[in-house]
Formats: structure tokens, C-alpha cells, sequence
């Protein structure tokens, strides 16, 4: 027993050495990272879903969500639900490391550089904003990927079916969905559907941070530390972030699959004209088509990516951002302050 408990200790005191030896923009990657494929894999099947239903109109529409469930589960079975999940943890691991450590560094930067600004909510839209453009550059090929083998529908062994469409691209996985896509169109080919990914991404970002921290200034101190509170807080931003964007995202997704359509299909241009066709060709409501989905995932999606996010940083002694800037400013750079979050 007393063997044991000194290697616990022995372990303990690794770890503690490994945290306090880390800088705080690695500490956040990895809060950040974390946060991401957790929310990530638990709304994955919604996640799904959503992408068929803003790409394959006429198929999964006309069933709804309870038939595409049974659909998916009966042609694909429970693993037909995480099609695409592995590129979507892919991508969603950096992008979110690189989201939320942004957002701190951006918002660092700013305080520093125009202290007149405040440190109120719009500093937290701004710094947002640009931590979400920043991310999305630098995942925009893994988000294609995902979208692609979400979009591809193989039927079952016992069915003994193949893809439901004609002339359609099968990708074995993600490295495979890379060669090829590069192969067909190059560099411009992964960054296919990019501009209405940065067009929608720097308000929702914006929004989701603003929202999310204006609520906590308003939840009294002594409750501010609770996971229900950080959830609710989380849903609240998720939800009104993702209803003023969400056109842009449908828009994404279909120039994202333009070479998988229909021969017939009105090709897809830049993100305006496709903005325009999707409205006059497929109607309106093609823009929020998924939206409801959208809602049921966005709200978990978001709710636990903040409180993760937010529990990782107190596991791993991240200074409280008024620390690290005080720090910043006495040193000269980032460094790591021994004060354990507020």
C-alpha cells in the first residue's frame, strides 16, 4: 500500500511539475483542444444529420429527423452516426485549441495595445471575432474533409448496397479524401466554401464570446464557479450566435459538396450567388434547413465546450486574464504566474 501510495505521490508531484513548467498559451491549446472533442463527439450523430440535411435536400428532408435516424441506423448502423466524426475531431481539436488560446492572446493584445478600449463585452466580441478567423484558416481543409465523408451515404454489408448516388466519389477516410480532393482541384480545392466560412465564423465567434462572458459579469460571485451556470451561460451563447449566422453555414456546406451534386445543378459560384441561388432555386427556407437539428446541437455543442474549457483551465492552474495581463505588463512577455484562476 505505502508502494503505491508513493508512486501516487510520485506521479502527483510529476504532474504538478509538467503544469507550473508549461506557458499559459500551451496551457490554454490544451484546455481548448480538449473542450472541442469532447463537445465535438457527444453531438456528433445531430452533427451528421444536419450536414445531410443541408446538402441532400430530397432525400432526408422528406423523412425528418426521427426517419433520418432510422435511416442512417438502418442502412449504416450505430457507426453510420460518427461517419465523418474522426475528420471532425481532426479538425475540431486544433481549431479549437487555437480558438480559445486566440481569443486570450487577442484579447491580451488589445488591452494592451488600447487600454482605452475597456475590458468590457465588446472586447470580448472583438477578440472573438478574430480568434475565429484565425482558427478557421488554419482548419478550413480538415472542416471540407468532414463535410464530404459526412455527405457520402454507403448502405450496409447485408443490404449489399453501394452509395445511393450515381457518379459519386467514395473516400475511403481522411487521408484519402485529402488525396483526392487536392488531385481534383489542388489548394483551392481544400479551401472550397472557405469565404463563408470566415463571413459567418467572425460574428458567431464574436457573439458566442460575447454573450458567454456578459452573462457571467451578471451571475452573482458566489455561483460563478458552477458547472450549471457556466451550462446555461454556454447554451445561451451558442443558441443566438448560431441563428444569425446559420445561412452562411448552409451556403458552406453546399460549395463545400458542389462536385458530389447533381449533374443538372446550378453550378456554384462565389458566396453571395450561391447566397442568391439556394434562396431563388431551392427556396428560402433552405437557408435554416437543419436549423432545429442545429439548435438540439449547438446548445449541448457549446454549453460543454465553455465548462470544459473553463473546468481544464482551473486543472491546469491557468492564471485569471486580469493576472496574466498584470503579468504581461510587469515582465514584458507571458510568463506564468503561480495565482490560480478566479
Amino acid at each position: 500500500m505505502e508502494k503505491k501510495r508513493d508512486g501516487g505521490d510520485q506521479m502527483g508531484m510529476f504532474f504538478d511539475g509538467v503544469v507550473e513548467a508549461m506557458p499559459v498559451f500551451a496551457k490554454e491549446l490544451v484546455a481548448g483542444g480538449v473542450a472541442g472533442g469532447i463537445a465535438k463527439t457527444v453531438v456528433a450523430p445531430l452533427e451528421r444529420i444536419k450536414i445531410l440535411f443541408q446538402t441532400r435536400r430530397a432525400e432526408f428532408q422528406s423523412i425528418g429527423l426521427f426517419g433520418s435516424f432510422q435511416k442512417i441506423a438502418r442502412t449504416e448502423g450505430v457507426m453510420g452516426f460518427y461517419r465523418g466524426n474522426g475528420a471532425s475531431v481532426a479538425r475540431i481539436i486544433p481549431y479549437a485549441a487555437l480558438h480559445y488560446m486566440a481569443y486570450e492572446q487577442y484579447r491580451r493584445w488589445i488591452i494592451l495595445t488600447f487600454p482605452d478600449m475597456g475590458r468590457g463585452p465588446v472586447l470580448d466580441l472583438v477578440a472573438g471575432s478574430f480568434a475565429g478567423g484565425t482558427a478557421v484558416l488554419f482548419t478550413h481543409p480538415l472542416d471540407l474533409v468532414r463535410t464530404k465523408l459526412a455527405y457520402q451515404i454507403v448502405g450496409s454489408a447485408k443490404l449489399n448496397a453501394k452509395a445511393v448516388l450515381q457518379n459519386e466519389n467514395i473516400y475511403k477516410g481522411i487521408i484519402d479524401c485529402f488525396s483526392m480532393t487536392y488531385k481534383e482541384a489542388g489548394i483551392r480545392g481544400l479551401y472550397r466554401g472557405v469565404a463563408p466560412s470566415l463571413y459567418g465564423i467572425f460574428p458567431y465567434a464574436g457573439l458566442k464570446f460575447y454573450i458567454y462572458e456578459d452573462m457571467k459579469r451578471h451571475v452573482p460571485a458566489e455561483h460563478k464557479n458552477s458547472i450549471v451556470v457556466k451550462l446555461v451561460c454556454g447554451s445561451v451563447a451558442g443558441l443566438l450566435g448560431q441563428t444569425f449566422t446559420y445561412p452562411l453555414d448552409v451556403v458552406r456546406r453546399q460549395m463545400q459538396v458542389q462536385r458530389h451534386l447533381p449533374s443538372n445543378s446550378a453550378e456554384i459560384k462565389g458566396t453571395i450567388e450561391t447566397l442568391v441561388m439556394i434562396a431563388q432555386k431551392q427556396g428560402w427556407k433552405q437557408l435554416f434547413s437543419g436549423l432545429s437539428i442545429n439548435y438540439l446541437k449547438v446548445v449541448p455543442s457549446v454549453a460543454i465546450g465553455f465548462t470544459v474549457y473553463d473546468l481544464m483551465k482551473s486543472y491546469l492552474r491557468v492564471p485569471s486574464r486580469d493576472e496574466a495581463v498584470i503579468e504581461v505588463v510587469s515582465n514584458g512577455r507571458t510568463s506564468q504566474p503561480s495565482s490560480l484562476p478566479s
